[in-house]
């Protein structure tokens, strides 16, 4: 996948409303197999879609990625040899040593692209209407739904959803908001209400461990509020939640409270995506860049295996594995 693809790839992944970070190669120095304005796309689960260099760098921006996305914060990278940069690498750069046998480098500018936050308000309350209003003031996708309205359709498990139907069919609606398994589910409520509502579906057969994730009552405890101001306490909530990473459904990014994440086990990706992050990153003890622990055959020493960038460092390795393994252990 190269130029366009890539291209169409990214609008496809942002309207599944999937985390990624796109990776822009910004200067080479020769001979990497890459060209400056190269383009890949690393996904939550760790897939590489397009290319920025051959097996020297894709282990080592897909691990850099995948930091970029749980931090959301742009990274640039400069990988090469300490040597050949000297003193001359800028503030605020990256540099990872890479040992490839081509002695090029590269300069690569990694963005994260993340989802607009997906809110799911059910109920028609000045309460929920001002939630709503909140919501779309810092950007948020908002959806307010009446509560005879709402299904498992409006909400997956990217999604905050907060129950606000206040009395009017909160156990329906509060079951229908289970199944779907978003992220966040609160319930606008008092604890003695909820207690009541999480025991009634339990008796009809909800699994516990599924309702014992609904928060009761949903946002910040404020003390004694309004209406308007409880929609202030559940906003504080979901930006607390949000920042802390207890809904980043990435990985990559960590878990999601749904139980889902970067972690979780993908169907392969589409055709051009290489898998390379299902397989444990290690460090060639050698030279110390990062790689691919199916990239390539590993020695044995002493009943542990260690993985090599290339040739030139594995056999370095099998001549005298000790000098390496002792400088490791200083280290």
């Amino acid at each position: 996948m190269e130029g366009l693809g890539v291209l169409e790839e990214m609008g496809e992944l942002t309207r599944r409303g999937e985390a990624f970070a796109l990776a822009t190669v910004v200067w080479r120095q020769s001979p990497s197999s890459s060209q400056p304005g190269s383009r890949a796309i690393v996904t939550a689960g760790g897939e590489l879609h397009g290319w920025i260099g051959g097996a020297c760098a894709e282990p080592v921006v897909i691990r850099e990625a995948q930091q970029v996305m749980a931090e959301g914060t742009a990274r640039l990278l400069l990988l090469g040899t300490p040597e050949q940069f000297g003193a001359a690498v800028p503030d605020g750069m990256t540099v990872v040593p890479i040992s490839c046998q081509s002695e090029g480098a590269l300069e690569i500018y990694i963005e994260p692209v993340l989802p607009v936050p997906h809110l799911v308000i059910v109920g028609d309350s000045p309460m929920a209407r001002t939630l709503a209003g909140l919501a779309g003031t810092l950007g948020w996708r908002a959806d307010l739904v009446r509560g005879p309205d709402f299904t498992t359709e409006h909400a997956d498990e990217r999604a905050m959803v907060v129950v606000a139907t206040q009395g009017h069919g909160d156990e329906d609606v509060l079951e229908r908001a289970v199944a779907a398994r978003p992220a966040y589910l609160g319930l606008v409520g008092s604890r003695r209400r909820g207690a009541t509502v999480l025991g009634y579906l339990e008796d009809r057969g909800v699994p516990k461990d599924r309702l014992d994730r609904v928060r009761v009552p949903a946002g910040l405890d404020l003390g004694r509020t309004t209406h308007q101001e409880i929609a202030v306490a559940i906003m504080a909530e979901l930006v607390q939640l949000r920042a802390s990473g207890a809904l980043t459904g990435t990985a990559l990014a960590g878990t999601a409270l749904t139980g889902t994440g970067a972690g979780s086990a993908r169907q392969a990706g589409p055709e051009g995506a290489r898998p390379a992050a299902r397989s444990a990153l290690v460090i060639d003890p050698v030279c110390g860049m990062t790689v691919a622990a199916d990239s390539t055959r590993p020695v044995r020493h002493e009943g542990a295996d260690y993985y090599f960038c290339g040739a030139g460092c594995r056999q370095a390795f099998e001549k005298d594995p000790d000098a390496y393994l002792k400088r490791e252990t200083r280290c």
